[in-house]
């Protein structure tokens, strides 16, 4: 008898539900390369850089329950808004170190969204987004009535501490850059290897079938909350941190407007990709800087025009286009 053939490993089928493997690829090396590349090559542009940072991570918080676990939300506002009172507040009490206002900011918009996970996340999406709008509208207003804490529509000003005690903020921005960098990408190390676990295997799963997923053991509801609780964190940070690099918190934090441009930053970017978030944040905060210089009254005609042929054009935003392109090159090659 002649023995068997070994099978060849190109010739194995891949396992369908293989989880992903978690290594970096070179496009994310460059990403972040030129993250820092920019800190030295436009000087200038450090203040305006610090922002987008902090808006690109408030949108991959968004993203994390919008893009893995399919829940839309109109209020995602209100825990950015809640990191950057908290972080105000406890500097305007005498515990200005800044890591410590990142932590308080984390810790009460977590609670929050913890405590709102539960009516989130029973309900279908046109449910979710009266829900979460309505909260986001019903903190806007405590904020504005509680002026006495939070400052009303004058917001609070306050001195941030100096990072680790030795470097101050300065009116550059360069401080503020580097530690907005170091923060976004230590949470975005968090959010990858997140994404990239059992729990993200299963929201994905939630957010293509989710009816299907108690039949396997997956308790969906408390996935979804813990997810929820965990963007909201995510995004009280982003707060905390835009709260400490301007030493101002107001209510504007907490409004509808900035849940709505934070939605169109992810469609932009492209959502379910972490990267979209980010890429989005870029793209929106950049045109919207240099539109605004050059037509300030009708500037969002053109953030409008842009959003149109995105969303026409390239299906799941620009990272979802470029990933089409890809498919595509890939199959005319072979």
């Amino acid at each position: 008898m002649s023995a068997a053939r070994p099978v060849s490993p190109v010739a194995q089928p891949a396992a369908v539900n293989a989880l992903p493997d978690g290594r970096w690829h070179p496009f994310e090396f460059v990403f972040w390369l030129v993250a820092i590349a920019l800190f030295f090559a436009l000087p200038d542009y450090r203040v305006l850089g610090s922002q987008v940072l902090i808006t690109g991570l408030f949108a991959l918080s968004l993203d994390l329950i919008l893009g893995y676990a399919g829940i839309v939300s109109l209020g995602h506002a209100a825990f950015f808004g809640l990191g950057a009172y908290a972080a105000a507040l406890l500097a305007k009490n005498g515990i200005s170190d800044p890591l410590l206002g990142l932590v308080a900011g984390a810790v009460v918009a977590a609670i929050a969204g913890y405590v709102i996970s539960f009516l989130v996340v029973r309900g279908n999406d046109l449910t979710r987004l009266m829900v979460t709008l309505g909260i986001g509208l019903m903190l806007w207003e405590g904020a504005n009535k509680a002026s006495f804490i939070t400052g009303g529509v004058d917001g609070l000003s306050f001195t941030a501490g100096k990072v680790f005690g030795l470097w101050s903020f300065d009116l550059g921005g360069k401080v503020a850059y580097l530690y907005s960098l170091a923060v976004v990408f230590l949470v975005f190390v968090f959010a990858k290897r997140l994404v990239d676990s059992p729990l993200g295997l299963s929201l994905r799963g939630i957010r293509e079938g989710g009816k299907r997923m108690p039949a396997i053991g997956a308790p969906v509801e408390m996935r979804l909350r813990t997810i929820f609780t965990i963007a909201a964190g995510i995004a009280g940070i982003a707060g905390a941190l835009l709260a400490q690099t301007t030493q101002f918190a107001g209510i504007d934090s907490l409004g509808f407007p900035r849940s709505a441009e934070l939605m169109i930053m992810l469609v932009l970017g492209g959502t379910g990709r972490l990267y979209g978030g980010l890429l989005g944040a870029a793209i929106f905060m950049i045109a919207h800087d240099y539109l605004s210089s050059i037509d300030p009254v009708y500037w969002e005609f053109w953030i409008g025009f842009l959003l149109v042929v995105i969303v026409l054009f390239a299906q799941g935003g620009i990272l979802g286009g470029i990933a089409a392109l890809r498919a595509r090159r890939g199959k005319g090659a072979a």
